[in-house]
């Protein structure tokens, strides 16, 4: 590429360098993976994010266009690039581009000792394999100590859809969203439970559409203490 003398040099370096380029040259020199399921809003400067709408629309208008649909004749699909783009980027994986949303922890004043549990929350995400839907429940189990943080309750509801904003495989993210939750309450124990239907297998494949996936994290006193983690279990109303 030959520099524009109208441009300052670092200016005419990056001129025609895709927007994704960048922000992956960005992540290998600090050392980060990109998987599918992280995080790299902190990485994304300021205004990317518009170039990556750009770049990953005219992306998706190319496989539109290798999968014979003709998207100018067609006026349902006129716009649908744009429309998938945005989707992924601002919605459906929009936990990979934006930053942890904020979260405002009190002391345990009352020096709460019971059982909380939330739920159920609502869960959806996609799969890592072929980005079909994934819609469930989840469950929290909290057992707080004089010295654990208390999050309001819609705070876990920001931090599940935060962490399911991603593609993601279900027993990564339950894991994901433990630690998280872990690390802004720091209890004596936590539970944590999801229930999903994967429309992997309810729209393709086997075409399963009763099949449910359950998996579970259980740490600290849910782990030694059989009694509080049999009461968790018992309390959780999970669809049959």
């Amino acid at each position: 590429m030959i520099p524009r003398p109208d441009l300052p040099p670092s200016a005419a370096e990056e001129e025609g360098v895709p927007v994704s380029v960048k922000i992956r040259e960005r992540l290998r020199a600090a050392g980060r993976r990109y998987h599918a399921n992280d995080n790299i809003a902190d990485l994304v400067e300021p205004g990317e994010l518009d170039g990556l709408l750009d770049e990953v629309t005219a992306k998706m208008q190319e496989v539109l266009h290798s999968l014979v649909i003709d998207t100018q004749g067609d006026h349902n699909t006129a716009g649908t690039a744009r429309r998938v783009a945005r989707m992924y980027l601002k919605e459906v994986f929009g936990g990979r581009y934006t930053r942890q949303p904020a979260i405002t922890e009190f002391p345990n004043a009352r020096r709460l000792n019971e059982l909380i549990i939330v739920g159920p929350l609502a869960v959806r995400s996609a799969c890592s394999h072929h980005f079909c839907p994934v819609i469930g429940k989840l469950w929290v189990g909290v057992m707080p100590n004089e010295r654990s943080n208390v999050i309001g309750l819609s705070k876990y509801a920001r931090l599940a859809e935060w962490v399911m904003g991603r593609p993601q495989i279900q027993e990564e993210a339950v894991v994901q969203l433990a630690d998280l939750i872990e690390e802004k309450t720091r209890p004596d124990g936590l539970a944590v439970v999801m229930q999903t239907t994967h429309y992997c297998m309810a729209w393709r494949g086997v075409k399963d559409m009763d099949s449910r996936m359950i998996n579970s994290v259980m740490r600290g006193v849910f782990l030694k203490n059989m009694n509080l983690r049999r009461e968790f279990l018992a309390l959780i109303p999970r669809q049959q």
